[in-house]
């Protein structure tokens, strides 16, 4: 059963207040954690520069943030569309389709960003679990599990094939696989470590736990027309 049709229009409102409010929240709290850092790259990224900002956490980070009401309006574009398409859960499908994106794209550029010795030092792999977790380091533990908790917060919200928390955890162990791989092969000066899988995959199931009551549970149910001449 789906509940976008269950639901009145007044609650399917305030469900997309609830998850706007939500993500001010934490794009609010993020601001305010790393407004040093983020202010001391404001004047490269400003300045449009690539050294300095594209090629540093603090200008990834401030460009994610002042990208937010672009990513806003995109979502309220396809809104629009899928609204005059007379589909009744545009802007939750909008809203998960962008927030996807715009919370996985910054983070995947930060995770393939080249070290000093890209190209010539050889691909690392570390294969014992719970082995790195101590050199991480706080900032280390929080930026993986964020890698993909946009993903894990966003996909069962729009795609109801994803709405279970195994799930979505193999979806963020896929993901995080990928990357990995990806360093390996693409020789970026990076360890490939099994605890960056461990750690991305629980931060998509936590993210994903967050966000349960707007999963979308079922599939629309078709509207048929009754066969002429049966009663």
């Amino acid at each position: 059963m789906n509940d976008d049709t269950t639901l009145s229009p007044p609650s399917r409102r305030a469900r997309g207040i609830a998850l706007l409010c939500l993500a001010g929240l934490g794009l609010a709290a993020a601001a305010f954690a790393l407004r040093r850092p983020l202010l001391m790259a404001a004047p490269r990224c400003l300045a449009g520069r690539w050294h300095g900002c594209f090629d540093t956490f603090n200008g990834v980070v401030l460009m994610t943030l002042v990208t937010v009401p672009l990513s806003l309006l995109v979502a309220a574009a396809l809104a629009g569309r899928r609204r005059a398409a007379g589909d009744p859960a545009a802007w939750r499908r909008s809203l998960a389709e962008v927030g996807m994106v715009h919370g996985t794209v910054p983070f995947l550029w930060l995770i393939l960003m080249p070290g000093a010795g890209a190209g010539v030092v050889p691909g690392r792999v570390s294969l014992v679990p719970l082995r790195d977790l101590a050199t991480m380091g706080t900032l280390g533990i929080a930026g993986n599990l964020l890698a993909f908790a946009s993903l894990g917060f966003f996909a069962p919200v729009r795609y109801a094939a994803l709405a279970s928390l195994p799930r979505v955890l193999a979806l963020g162990a896929g993901c995080s696989v990928l990357v990995e791989t990806a360093q390996y092969v693409l020789r970026l000066d990076r360890v490939s470590s099994v605890d960056d899988v461990l750690v991305n995959a629980g931060g998509a199931a936590l993210a994903a736990l967050a966000s349960r009551r707007w999963w979308r549970t079922g599939a629309a149910p078709r509207h048929t027309r009754p066969i002429r001449g049966v009663a």
